[in-house]
């Protein structure tokens, strides 16, 4: 007769249920054979759920559909099987990641609302037939909603947030990038009814202005995460006041807000002290002045983007390699005043032993290879960016190599011009030609 067994691990110890013919035999009790299935993914439970009567009846309880992912299992999905899943699930499903079905749209999600009453966690990002009536749905029915990801659903508007605040009065992070029909008026409407909110991420919202700002400052005391990329009419003003309300702040972000001065810096350093991430690329106002501030108030940092920040020079490297001993992650790519000395103070300060993971230093013209032996010393460096590093040698990442065998190093260089061909006669063809 047909043997096989189902082999799972839980809390590190191993469980084995055996299938003897159509039948399935547990060499552990009713109890334990449920627990096995709840470790399940989406696929494995499906294809549980084929092999006997018995499993199937396990594979498809609802309470081992408590989280279900589907952007790595089928994108392509159509509403009912949203519809489905929600009236199998009921109010056992906490979370659910709808990221890229394209094919979901308001009507499956009014029938999952209702259906899916505990649902904590929902990710639609990328469904970009979602309008403002899923949100109402989702107001209507789903009180306990904490994380909701809206991004790139650009039909979403201000009424999606008035709905949210007055029936998700629990909501923690909110995704709405790229939701570019939201103005104040929905993000002061949502902020006034979810003061728990500890992540907002406003990326692409293009229309918020200083005003939405005031009010998140005003009324988000535990906000962690902010972020703002390329929410252009943004200044100093309105980011102010987020410091100065959001004292817990740890991750900020407004690459590509080019209005914004070192007068946001000197806010971060004098009230955000537990900063940890901050994203300011293309911000080509800011100087050493203002990221001097900020390291000598900030030492939790562990991530800065400061691309294209074209003032900063080697004093700021020297005030993040003294104050600064978490930084891991360091882009300062066309940051064309940045010499080997600030690479010497940054591969010699307390973070460059076992802290330093990533540098980028693209576009770097005065870099040279005296920077890569300054960052021999660098354990954990993991990857170094150095395109159209001009003084940079192909030796000079060799050595680098014999110290960090494991790192990756990506850099271009240009193909080596071929001779003049001999006898002065110029050929018809260009060389890549011939060989063409």
């Amino acid at each position: 007769m047909c043997c096989d067994w189902l082999v799972c691990f839980i809390n590190g110890s191993l469980v084995q249920c055996r299938i003897s013919g159509s039948a399935v035999q547990d060499s552990d009790p009713p109890p334990l054979s449920s627990r096995i299935f709840s470790f399940l993914d989406v696929v494995t439970l499906c294809r549980c759920a084929q092999v006997s009567r018995s499993w199937n009846v396990l594979a498809l309880d609802g309470s081992n559909w408590q989280r279900i992912d589907l952007f790595d299992f089928q994108r392509d999905i159509e509403g009912r099987v949203v519809e489905n899943i929600s009236k199998r699930c009921g109010g056992f499903l906490r979370k659910l990641s709808l990221r890229g079905c394209l094919g979901v749209g308001d009507s499956a999600l009014r029938t999952f609302s209702q259906n899916c009453r505990n649902i904590e966690l929902l990710s639609l990002n990328g469904c970009t037939k979602i309008t403002d009536s899923t949100c109402n749905s989702l107001s209507k029915f789903c009180p306990k909603l904490k994380h909701l990801d809206l991004a790139s659903c650009t039909s979403i508007t201000n009424l999606s947030l008035k709905a949210l605040s007055e029936g998700c009065p629990l909501l923690e992070q909110l995704n709405i990038s790229w939701c570019d029909q939201v103005t104040k008026d929905g993000v002061q409407a949502l902020v006034r009814c979810c003061p728990g909110l500890k992540g907002l991420f406003l990326k692409g919202c293009i229309q918020l202005e200083d005003e939405a700002l005031k009010h998140i400052g005003g009324h988000c005391p535990e906000l962690v995460t902010l972020n703002l990329q390329t929410c252009s009419q943004i200044t100093d003003e309105g980011l102010i006041t987020i410091c100065r309300g959001c004292h817990r702040l740890q991750s900020l972000c407004v690459s590509g807000c080019a209005n914004i001065t070192d007068a946001i810096l000197h806010a971060l350093g004098q009230n955000c002290p537990r900063l940890r991430i901050l994203e300011v690329a293309r911000c080509s106002q800011l100087t050493d002045v203002g990221f001097t501030t900020l390291a000598r108030n900030c030492h939790e940092l562990e991530k800065m983007d400061l691309e294209e920040c074209v003032q900063i020079t080697d004093g700021t490297l020297i005030q993040l390699s003294i104050h600064c001993p978490r930084l891991q992650v360091l882009s300062l790519s066309h940051c064309e005043l940045i010499t080997d000395d600030g690479i010497r103070h940054l591969g010699s300060g307390p973070c460059a032993h076992d802290r330093l993971e990533v540098i980028e230093l693209d576009n770097c013209p005065l870099i040279t290879d005296a920077s890569l032996e300054h960052l021999k010393s660098c354990h954990s460096l993991d990857r170094i960016e150095l395109y159209d590093c001009q003084q940079i040698t192909r030796a000079g990442i060799k050595r680098l190599r014999t110290h960090l065998p494991n790192i990756k190093v990506h850099a271009y260089f240009a193909p080596v011009t071929p001779p003049p061909s001999v006898g002065g006669s110029r050929q018809r063809f260009c060389r890549c030609c011939i060989l063409l």
